[in-house]
């Protein structure tokens, strides 16, 4: 039986000790490079650069700040116009400061971003020499082929360094379950205000607009919501249709991405409107967390992804060919900060479902963050959806927040 976590004690940033979570998360990382013998990562993309350095910045395009973090030196962290002159001053603990190039996906014209290109790679170089590393594997996270060519073209021994990241970032401190337990608190209250705003006659983007607001006002760095309603609600729907909400709808919300401290949230809820479920779709509701609550009963140490996926069913249970037809509907994922891909949720090590687990599994350690959902429905008519976020510790798994979810919550009645 999957237990409640103790609920927190603490608002906010009064339970986190950032400092010493920056600090743990540089040596976690340190750790994982010198394993695998990675003297030195070059990493971009914004939560993996406040992973390694703790800069919060804006990225308004891509690969705009990035770092070397190095297993043995200081961090050097290339920052963009503004950010550079501005940040140093309120990140004492980064002693080494460049003027980040950023091509920008070639905006300039192909010759002006080679041109732009070969001279980062040149910079990136000269700070490998000058700590005599010039010959030494540099894991690259996050950069497109004309950066790789260029280093490349620079002699310099390109390596992957997302999977260094993604091992380092799989088990969380106690300062960063604490992140990922306070936007999960912060959730619960969207959920609540949703109970007041989600009803007959009103435009989902109207609901939703409310709803992230509450977000906000609960102390979400960056809020997100959505209100998915009627048809739409079944097979999951992520395109924006501002439908009007009708009596008897089903609904189902997510607020994955909403985020603190730079820790996103990857949780849902089912609502319906107006009146109490049907008894088809409380049987659709009961059938989806019973198979989820066994899902989350064999993520416990010992036990691997492979036995968690077997509990979802073959994507033939929906008439589908293809288990990709199901890939991030039926599963569970890492939640956390790095996410190697620019994305709104970032997904963590490790990953459950019958695509991958089953012949590549991965181990259940204490200190993962897992969320998992799952949904039932019929197609185009309407259906339920459920996500759930889970602490590993040594006795198995544990909820992370307290909304109700035994059962479809009424609402807007």
């Amino acid at each position: 039986m999957v237990k409640m976590a103790p609920k927190l004690a603490f608002v906010g940033r009064e339970g986190i000790d950032v400092k010493r979570m920056r600090e743990e998360r540089a040596a976690r990382v340190r750790e994982v490079m010198k394993k695998r013998n990675i003297p030195a990562l070059l990493v971009t993309n914004a939560p993996n650069v406040r992973f390694l350095t703790e800069l919060d910045w804006w990225e308004f395009q891509p690969r705009l700040n990035y770092c070397l973090f190095f297993a043995e030196h200081d961090t050097v962290l290339f920052a963009h116009a503004g950010a550079y002159q501005q940040m140093p001053d309120l990140m004492p603990w980064i002693k080494h400061w460049r003027i980040a190039r950023a091509w920008m996906d070639g905006i300039a014209g192909e010759a002006a971003t080679k041109q732009d290109a070969a001279l980062w790679a040149k910079e990136i170089r000269e700070e490998l020499e000058t700590r005599k590393m010039a010959g030494e594997p540099l894991g690259v996270v996050g950069y497109d082929s004309f950066a790789e060519q260029a280093l490349r073209e620079q002699h310099i021994n390109v390596a992957a360094g997302g999977p260094v990241l993604l091992e380092a970032a799989k088990i969380k401190t106690k300062d960063e379950i604490n992140c990922l337990r306070v936007v999960a608190a912060i959730c619960t209250a969207g959920w609540q205000k949703a109970l007041e705003v989600v009803r007959p006659g009103v435009l989902a983007s109207d609901a939703a607009r409310q709803i992230q607001q509450a977000l906000y006002e609960a102390g979400a760095e960056t809020p997100f919501a959505s209100v998915v309603s009627g048809p739409m609600a079944f097979e999951r729907n992520l395109s924006w249709v501002n439908r009007r909400i009708e009596w008897g709808d089903l609904v189902y919300i997510p607020e994955c991405g909403t985020s603190f401290l730079g820790y996103t949230c990857c949780l849902y809820r089912s609502f319906v409107v107006g009146r109490k479920p049907s008894s088809r779709e409380a049987d659709w509701y009961k059938e989806m967390r019973d198979r989820m609550e066994r899902v989350i009963d064999e993520i416990r140490p010992g036990k691997t992804t492979a036995d968690a996926a077997r509990h979802f069913p073959p994507a033939s249970k929906w008439g589908y060919k293809d288990e990709a037809e199901v890939l991030t509907i039926e599963w569970g994922h890492g939640v956390g900060m790095v996410q190697i891909a620019p994305g709104t949720v970032h997904y963590n090590w490790p990953a459950i479902n019958r695509l991958w687990s089953l012949d590549h599994p991965q181990e259940f350690e204490p200190g993962m963050v897992i969320a998992v959902e799952s949904c039932e429905g019929e197609h185009q008519v309407s259906g339920v959806r459920l996500e759930d976020m889970v602490i590993v510790t040594d006795r198995g798994a544990e909820y992370v927040d307290s909304f109700p979810r035994d059962e479809i919550t009424v609402i807007g009645g």
